[in-house]
């Protein structure tokens, strides 16, 4: 008996964010290199944390959004990507932030 079936994939349909013994990825070589954060991916990491530790959005809520990505953007985007659009529909919902407020945000970064 094996303890780590892979499933068959035409049996039941599944998230396309559960990839784990997907036969799609099962022989995709795996970077196993020591990756360097960029700065973005250091601060949205802070961001997260910070909105942890004052209660604002909890890891569930992160994952929940990241979830709920379309497949092709989710496949698309990259990890600290992903994390920073499930931030912001996290802090529209909950009206911690407006679509206008993001927009000036984001012009007045360029």
């Amino acid at each position: 008996m094996n303890d780590h079936p892979i499933q068959d994939e035409t049996k039941e349909a599944r998230p396309h964010h559960s990839i784990g013994g997907s036969r799609k990825y099962m022989c995709e070589p795996i970077d196993i290199d020591p990756h360097t954060l960029s700065v973005f991916d250091r601060e949205v990491d802070a961001l997260r944390l910070i909105l942890g530790r004052k209660n604002i959005m909890v890891v569930d809520e992160l994952r929940k959004e990241l979830e709920a990505l379309p497949e092709e953007e989710y496949h698309r985007l990259g990890y600290y990507n992903r994390w920073i659009r499930s931030i912001v529909a996290n802090l529209l919902k909950k009206g911690v932030l407006t679509e206008a407020e993001i927009r000036s945000a984001l012009e007045n970064a360029r």
